[in-house]
């Protein structure tokens, strides 16, 4: 189903939220900038009582940088593979159901059968600060790779046994059974408050679609528009505004519940 404008959204609808989960690059980020306003729309969603977690496809040292020193509760990192969180001062870790704790050996295979295929593959740039996953970059700091290719390189990592994922910038490929849904899940079960019901969960791309499928109150930025054909699964809203700006325009909205 096509996603509606975000500024179709009922207050009723909103006004029992308890938190937003976000994906972001690309949706928080701006062509791989961090904007001030959308950071101190972050933090003013905090500010303001929501419990706040990222989402990420972004590695383990990314991730305990976010843990310590953005204002969130809580990232969920490696596209779902573990979350860090600060209790007491301290980052403490929780590993996600079916986690492979040691793939590398098969990731390293991988790697190679990839590189047999696309002789021109780049690792994404911090790809030595990921534990679980291998990430090939498509358009960060490369030159863009087309759709076909893009498809062909998720055809190879799932022909492989990989579970494969696209996201604005990389494509993940990792062992286990487990994405951002399940290791979302994880958390709030474990150690975090409330439930998928009480959260919103905005995104950008088709990394993020098993949290469009589950979460009842969902969010596109507009750049996810270029990826709608090839999702199952959508938001049920889309912003105006691209990336940052439409992260900005949808916590200007809840803002104004609070």
């Amino acid at each position: 189903m096509k996603p509606i404008p975000w500024s179709q959204a009922k207050d009723s609808e909103l006004e029992k939220l308890r938190g937003v989960c976000l994906d972001i690059d690309e949706t928080l980020s701006t062509k791989g900038k961090l904007t001030a306003g959308a950071f101190a729309a972050l933090w003013e969603l905090k500010k303001k009582g929501y419990l706040v977690v990222p989402v990420t496809g972004r590695p383990a040292g990314w991730c305990d940088h976010i843990a310590r020193f953005w204002p969130v509760d809580a990232v969920i990192g490696e596209n779902g593979a573990f979350v860090f969180y600060l209790q007491n001062g301290v980052r403490r870790r929780l590993d996600t159901p079916g986690l492979e704790i040691d793939s590398r050996q098969k990731l390293a295979a991988l790697g190679k059968k990839i590189l047999e295929h696309f002789p021109h593959a780049k690792w994404a740039s911090d790809q030595n600060y990921r534990e679980c996953d291998l990430a090939i970059d498509i358009c960060e700091d490369v030159k863009p790779w087309s759709s076909a290719q893009v498809d062909q390189l998720l055809d190879l990592c799932q022909g492989e046994g990989a579970h494969a994922k696209l996201s604005s910038i990389h494509v993940n490929a990792w062992f286990g059974d487990y994405d951002k849904l399940k290791g979302l899940k994880n958390w709030l079960s474990v150690g975090g408050s409330g439930a998928v019901d009480d959260l919103l969960f905005i995104g950008d791309s088709p990394n993020d679609e098993p949290l469009f499928s589950a979460f009842h109150k969902s969010v596109g930025v507009a750049n996810l528009s270029r990826y709608l054909d090839r999702m199952k699964s959508t938001p049920r809203w889309i912003t105006l505004g691209e990336s940052g700006a439409g992260f900005v325009e949808m916590a200007a909205r809840l803002k104004k519940l609070i």
